[in-house]
């Protein structure tokens, strides 16, 4: 079968367009036959992998970072069923590529290339938040309001953006008030961050739900407040740690579900797979679709 290829070339901010040719190239020499499409506007990789799937393209895989494979689920939602949304390949062109991470993929593009023409699958669970798809992580509360911070960074690359990002968003300290309900649990209080992840890491640094299992059926959440600028500042060097040791601080949880509902006092900024939401929120419904997408590992 011939392979769609959507190439988002804005990606890691337009690198991924400089490094298609190597990607390309590593393509052709795995022996992999495709037909290529490039994302021209935002949203666009979405209409690119709805048509895909339309046309019968097998895999689709997905050339850009985390945001680029959110989008290509959310096409692939569009025309098939939140049972089987099909199979995706990846190619990691972004900043973090933290899915292709936490499912243990090479950030080579020539090994990637390799294990796309194996053929080998997993499934995985995707994660739905008020109607959109995610694959990694989603989240409301300070871990947006930094991916906010993020964009307006141009003078740092990389990831150490994120870093920097954070620990700008931690001085503004935004705080909300809310009530929490899950399976068989609920809490209602102040909170600082709600993040919601399917995989373990998110912005290339942060384990903010260390212990979630993409293929378990679960959401792992995390939540928490915390009462000051230095009491969060003291949590951030925690949060790098894949041990997940800032979990061991004073209003910090993690929780298993497999549906989250979130009302908050007032709106914050809110995130699936890095992508901002076009409005801030004030309530959001989660909600975990168990191995309903195969992923090419």
């Amino acid at each position: 079968m011939v392979a769609k290829v959507i190439l988002n070339p804005y990606s890691n901010r337009r690198n991924a367009h400089k490094r298609w040719p190597q990607a390309e190239a590593a393509l052709r020499a795995a022996g992999i036959a495709f037909e290529l499409a490039v994302s021209e506007r935002p949203k666009d990789v979405i209409q690119l992998a709805a048509q895909a799937a339309r046309q019968g393209f097998a895999p689709i895989i997905a050339a850009g970072g985390d945001g680029t494979v959110g989008e290509v689920v959310n096409g692939l939602a569009q025309v098939r069923p939140e049972t089987d949304f099909g199979t995706l390949g990846i190619l990691p062109l972004g900043t973090a590529n933290d899915l292709a991470a936490n499912l243990g993929l090479p950030r080579d593009l020539w090994q990637m290339a390799r294990i796309l023409a194996a053929g080998k699958t997993r499934s995985i669970d995707v994660g739905c938040v008020n109607g959109l798809y995610f694959v990694n992580n989603s989240a409301v509360g300070l871990e947006p309001y930094v991916t906010q911070k993020q964009t307006t960074i141009h003078w740092i690359k990389g990831v150490a953006r994120y870093l920097v990002a954070a620990v700008q968003g931690i001085f503004d300290h935004p705080s909300w008030n809310g009530r929490l309900e899950w399976d068989d649990g609920s809490y209602e209080g102040p909170l600082t961050l709600v993040s919601v992840g399917n995989g373990a890491r998110t912005g290339g640094l942060f384990y903010m739900s260390p212990h979630a299992d993409p293929s378990d059926g679960k959401l792992t959440f995390v939540y928490g407040y915390r009462s000051s600028r230095l009491r969060l500042l003291a949590l951030l060097p925690k949060t790098l740690s894949p041990r997940g040791e800032f979990l061991h601080e004073a209003g910090i949880q993690e929780v298993n579900c497999t549906h989250l509902q979130i009302r908050l006092d007032r709106p914050s900024p809110a995130h699936a797979d890095g992508e901002l939401f076009p409005h801030r929120v004030t309530e959001v419904n989660y909600r975990i679709l168990p191995q309903s997408l195969r992923v090419l590992v």
